[in-house]
């Protein structure tokens, strides 16, 4: 089977700007995820063309506010650079939707830069290139393909070394700054729409596997990640019904503390 880290996407918050799909000649009464997803292993994984045009149908987002400025600290431990790394190349995607060229021709830099401490430089190599030359050209499509195009070239040379715990690290330091972004979004003009985009259960619990199953990393970060995750998961797991406006909150406020965790030295 083919593993499933190799087509996770960055989460919910690498966008390509495409509208929400309506069902029949009726739009949906609510937004279910898993119509904006694909199953892989019995996992739903959000595909991020759908959840952020979900988000702009949803009403206007400032998306040059959430461009995030913080470089971040010079880490040498693997785990520490993967978790850094997906962040990075979620960055990079809100750089895209805010169309801030120079931020993204940076991250362009750094994501090589990360790949090279974690020995993937190589296979990034090409991406970075393609991204700095398209932002100079405001090519913002082109950008997106290659962020996306880095990420799994990411995990395909890791999984190939047999470093599937970097990958899947990777993985999930995206899905923390994509779950950061996507709450403040909702946060700032909540609605029960934009609240359902975070009903992730089965995501979330993959994550918690894969963190148990990674002892020998014993930094902190990574074991208030995996705690974190547990109070999570009730906030978004609510079944049937709707994630309130003080989940949102209490999520927003969650990821944003192990957002700043990942980009700082403990």
């Amino acid at each position: 089977m083919i593993p499933f880290t190799r087509h996770l996407k960055l989460s919910v918050i690498l966008l390509c700007g495409l509208t929400l799909r309506a069902h029949a000649a009726q739009a949906p009464q609510r937004i279910d995820i898993k119509e904006l997803s694909k199953t892989v292993e019995d996992v739903v994984v959000p595909l991020p063309n759908e959840i952020f045009g979900a988000l702009n149908k949803l009403g206007a987002v400032n998306w040059k506010a959430h461009v995030r400025t913080d470089k971040g600290t010079t880490f040498t431990e693997r785990p520490r650079i993967a978790l850094l790394l997906g962040t990075v190349i979620a960055d990079g995607f809100v750089a895209v939707q805010a169309e801030d060229a120079p931020t993204v021709k940076e991250i362009g830099q750094r994501v090589l830069a990360l790949a090279k401490g974690i020995g993937v430089g190589n296979s990034i190599t090409p991406h970075a290139k393609a991204i700095i030359e398209a932002a100079d050209k405001r090519n913002w499509e082109g950008v997106r393909q290659e962020l996306d195009r880095t990420q799994n070239s990411v995990q395909q040379a890791m999984n190939e070394v047999h470093d599937e715990k970097l990958s899947q690290l990777v993985s999930l330091g995206g899905w923390l700054r994509g779950t950061e972004v996507l709450t403040s979004v909702v946060k700032e003009h909540f609605s029960p729409d934009g609240a359902e985009l975070l009903h992730q259960p089965d995501l979330l619990s993959y994550f918690q596997t894969r963190l148990q199953a990674m002892p020998e990393f014993k930094l902190p970060i990574i074991r208030q990640i995996e705690d974190a995750l547990i109070e999570v998961k009730p906030l978004i797991d609510v079944g049937n019904g709707r994630i309130p406006a003080e989940s949102v909150k209490k999520v927003n406020e969650i990821t944003t503390r192990l957002g700043h965790g990942i980009v700082t030295r403990d």
